[in-house]
């Protein structure tokens, strides 16, 4: 049986694709780097943070954990959470995510400084209609450098492709910066 950095070398080789555990594993550990460098990124600006797909909570566990000063809204159709990992009630922003994107926009405006997105799914075409709203929709709550991280290549307006971090397995995450390029 291969190690983690065996596959991690035949995966950045591009040989072989691994089962769905080795996937798992290596989104769950981009996942993890990505966003401990996003918080890096946005330590001492303003704004607040969008969870978009709560899932079990792990992912807004983390968060809230590392940023506790931070208003953190999360953004799903429903609530199905691990108890110790459900948001207070008022940031909770539920339903249909162009719905609760354009909600978002107008009650906060362009103060989103992180938005984290884990909304793929295992069918190609439920992906593709994600990418197209949340490209459509996101976009208009993002503040000026604000960082977008993803599990679904986006196309959103304003904004521009980031590297992944080191250590960041490749082809899981992918990383967004709201504006030109300038320094932050």
């Amino acid at each position: 049986m291969p190690t983690l950095a065996e596959l991690k070398e035949r995966r950045a080789e591009g040989k072989g694709k691994g089962s769905r555990l080795e996937k798992l594993l290596f989104r769950l550990e981009a996942q993890r780097i990505c966003l401990e460098w996003a918080f890096g990124e946005i330590a001492g600006r303003p704004g607040i943070v969008f969870e978009m797909g709560l899932g079990h909570g792990r992912t807004y566990d983390h968060i809230r954990n590392h940023l506790p000063e931070r208003e953190i809204y999360v953004l799903d159709r429903e609530i199905d959470c691990f108890a110790d990992c459900t948001p207070p009630e008022n940031y909770m922003l539920l339903g249909e995510i162009e719905d609760t994107l354009a909600a978002a926009a107008a009650r906060f405006g362009r103060q989103v400084i992180l938005a984290h997105v884990d909304m793929g799914s295992y069918v190609e075409a439920n992906n593709i209609a994600t990418r197209a709203k949340l490209s459509r929709c996101l976009p208009a709550v993002l503040a000026p450098n604000a960082i977008v991280l993803s599990d679904l290549p986006l196309e959103l307006a304003g904004t521009r492709p980031l590297p992944r971090p080191p250590g960041a397995p490749r082809d899981t995450y992918s990383l967004y910066i709201n504006g030109p390029h300038t320094p932050i």
